[in-house]
């Protein structure tokens, strides 16, 4: 059988050339660049934006705001957050909409590596080249080659020049 029939892509989605997209898959009103993977069990909210030549590994989620520079790896079970104070309901009972939060964009830069597991709170930037370890919890802007990890994520090192 083929991926296409386990895969939600929505119409509003902008493919870039060779994308490839496994199954299981949510994407709606989002941008992939070229020759991007998305792995199985991916869901891409509107609003995001991945780049070209990264690769996304299986049961990420990347909501709303999150942009997302050319060749960066993101590892599996990794999730974004874009909302500072969550809440199900208004102080008045009723269920919140779209219009009762306000999103909190987040950027991701060229060349960056982002362990499994790891959650990214809004509203930071993870500068170029650098790497969050697996299962750390990033809540400030990493700085750019910097090494990460824990919870919440520290500076372990600057990253080794390529």
């Amino acid at each position: 059988m083929s991926d296409e029939l386990y895969q939600r892509i929505a119409p509003d989605v902008k493919l870039g050339q060779g994308v490839r997209i496994f199954a299981f898959t949510n994407l709606y009103g989002c941008e992939v660049g070229d020759h991007t993977k998305i792995g199985t069990f991916v869901e891409i909210q509107k609003g995001a934006r991945v780049g070209a030549r990264c690769k996304v590994s299986s049961h990420t989620f990347i909501c709303e705001g999150v942009t997302i520079e050319d060749e960066v790896f993101i590892g599996h079970g990794v999730t974004f957050i874009n909302d500072r104070f969550p809440r199900a309901t208004n102080t008045d009972g009723s269920l919140q909409s779209e219009a009762d939060w306000r999103c909190v964009s987040t950027l991701v830069k060229r060349g960056s590596s982002i362990g499994s597991g790891a959650t990214i709170l809004c509203g930071v930037t993870i500068g170029a080249g650098a790497t969050v370890g697996a299962g750390s919890v990033v809540t400030k802007d990493v700085p750019e080659g910097a090494v990460v990890a824990g919870n919440p994520a520290r500076i372990m090192r600057r990253a080794e020049a390529k």
